[in-house]
């Protein structure tokens, strides 16, 4: 069935120069560096929030699906919106609004103003990963859309690196809600930066008006949920289901082998430090080996490391976790950079937004259901499930092998 008329994307307007494409990477990678950060700073601040509220691991798990519920349901909005009006002022608008939640939740008003503010700043989150992810995949189009997205992803990662671990340094300086207002101040200056950095883009959506761009020759048209699609989307989920779930509890397993605030923040510095490491290796590695052994090894360690974890002191524990990153973040890097090949060009914006509500709403349900499950029967346990999900990525991948292998060769 020939694919519908459609509004010309925000994201892939008109080929981009070589230049262009290397000025897109960057802007979108900063963007994307801040709202990771913003994500996993999370982390720190829940200790910090339990001491100060006397919150429960389901309350904890309820705020970050505040967070991530927020996401999930402004994606696809926010894919809509970037097709209609451009991906520069989307993105700024995102960034924007994630910056004036942590605002206002270090502003003060109890817990309800930092749920409140939490959910502002997921709001405007949600805007950063479908359309920066199609802004790159449209500047590098075809077979090099891969390897751009790892490095885009591999960007989300170093921010993930150093916000929570900034965070964490000068919560133990300022008080938690100073800390807080110094963060989103940073997020508001690169909103104002973004649509001035991507006037490229701007000017190249106003040219596509006029001549929309063609297709790509090798991607595939129809309808947008295919049953690759589909597939990759569940893989998507279950991935994030188990990051969520560790990430969100790995703090509290940190403090229970006697690990303080800088200490967290110094082990979650290490986690995305291997799993920057980790995007680039498996974006290498999906190209080498193949999506499949690839996705097949990555999740395989994600559960034994997420149970090697488990026992180990504390020191041995921060040795562990840049293994257990790579591994844990690898995956994704894998999945994104597949979407391209399943979709086409046209509907590469909304694709993405798809794939990232899948995601996020995986990302919103599973520290609820965690949470409660630790709540009834302890830590450990529970966490000995988030490794039992990972596992369920493996005979999902083995039924995407006959539509990859339909896929042109690279």
């Amino acid at each position: 069935m020939a694919a519908p008329d459609t509004p010309p994307s925000a994201a892939s307007p008109a080929p981009a120069t070589p230049a262009a494409g290397r000025r897109t990477l960057t802007v979108c990678g900063a963007a994307h560096a801040l709202h990771d950060g913003y994500t996993d700073l999370l982390n720190v601040l829940f200790p910090l929030l339990q001491a100060q509220f006397g919150l429960g691991y389901a309350a904890i798990g309820g705020l970050r699906a505040t967070y991530s519920t927020a996401m999930a349901a402004g994606q696809i909005p926010s894919g809509l919106a970037a097709e209609r009006f451009g991906g520069h002022l989307v993105l700024a608008l995102g960034t924007a609004l994630a910056a004036i939640g942590y605002l206002v939740a270090g502003h003060g008003g109890g817990l309800a103003g930092v749920a409140l503010g939490i959910l502002l700043s997921g709001l405007g989150s949600s805007a950063q990963h479908p359309v920066g992810s199609s802004l790159v995949a449209g500047a590098y189009a075809g077979t090099r859309s891969r390897a751009a997205l790892g490095a885009y992803n591999f960007t989300g990662d170093l921010g993930k690196m150093l916000i929570p671990a900034g965070f964490a340094a000068m919560a133990t300086l300022l008080p938690w809600r100073t800390s807080l207002m110094i963060v989103g101040g940073l997020g508001l200056a690169l909103a104002v930066l973004l649509p001035l950095a991507l006037a490229h883009e701007r000017r190249a959506m106003a040219v596509s008006r006029v001549a929309p761009a063609t297709s790509e020759p090798d991607a595939p048209a129809g309808r947008l949920f295919t049953g690759p699609f589909n597939l990759l989307l569940t893989m998507q989920i279950v991935d994030s289901l188990t990051r969520a779930g560790f990430l969100t509890f790995l703090p509290f397993l940190l403090q229970s082998k006697g690990a303080n605030l800088p200490t967290i923040g110094l082990a979650l510095s290490l986690l995305f430090a291997g799993g920057a490491a980790g995007k680039l290796a498996c974006g290498w590695l999906g190209d080498r080996w193949g999506v499949l052994p690839t996705v097949f090894a990555t999740e395989f360690l994600t559960a034994a490391g997420i149970v090697a974890l488990i026992p180990l002191p504390l020191d041995a524990a921060l040795v562990l976790l840049p293994l257990v990153g790579v591994a844990l973040n690898g995956t994704s890097s894998v999945l994104y950079g597949t979407v391209p090949e399943f979709v086409a060009p046209e509907r590469r914006t909304r694709a993405f937004s798809v794939f990232y509500t899948g995601g996020s709403v995986a990302g919103a349900t599973g520290p609820i259901l965690y949470g409660a499950l630790g709540d009834g029967i302890g830590l450990t346990p529970m966490l000995m499930a988030v490794a039992a999900v990972a596992l369920l990525s493996l005979p999902l991948a083995s039924a995407l092998r006959p539509a990859l292998r339909a896929v042109p060769a690279r």
